[in-house]
């Protein structure tokens, strides 16, 4: 049976062969004083996005979707007509991204249902952080952690 040490030995043989891991990229969503952290996957839209950074833009609400304007925007990339709860997306129609903190006013039953097709980019680390918190014509900030 594979311990957490031989992972983590095998984890360390592998980077100094030269092999490189993926590295997910850690973002900061920030509204007057309120930080959430979230987690960018490894997409290309999500290295659009990353590069875009730091982007300021002005809260919009649509249920308990929080999106805001943008001035750039990707091709369709594993688009989504559904998503799940915390989820990070460029709307390729807005363009905007948006922060799915739970259901929008069309969704069906338990999905989370964007307006239209969506790149997942990443996900929110607590929704809790930001959940029914903000309030339209805020601005909002995502920027690198580091």
């Amino acid at each position: 049976m594979e311990t957490s040490l031989d992972k983590l030995k095998d984890y360390s043989l592998r980077l100094r062969s030269g092999w490189k891991a993926k590295m997910s990229k850690a973002i900061k969503i920030v509204v007057r004083d309120i930080t959430a952290e979230a987690t960018l996957n490894e997409s290309k839209t999500a290295r659009i996005v990353y590069d875009a950074l730091p982007i300021t833009g002005e809260v919009n609400l649509w249920g308990d979707e929080i999106y805001f304007d943008v001035d750039f925007t990707a091709e369709e990339e594993n688009g989504k007509l559904t998503v799940e709860l915390g989820d990070i997306a460029l709307w390729l129609e807005g363009p905007a991204l948006c922060i799915f903190l739970g259901k929008t006013p069309i969704s069906r039953a338990n999905e989370i249902r964007p307006a239209s097709v969506v790149n997942v980019i990443g996900k929110i680390n607590n929704i809790a952080t930001l959940y029914r918190k903000l309030k339209g014509g805020e601005k909002i900030t995502l920027r690198k952690t580091n």
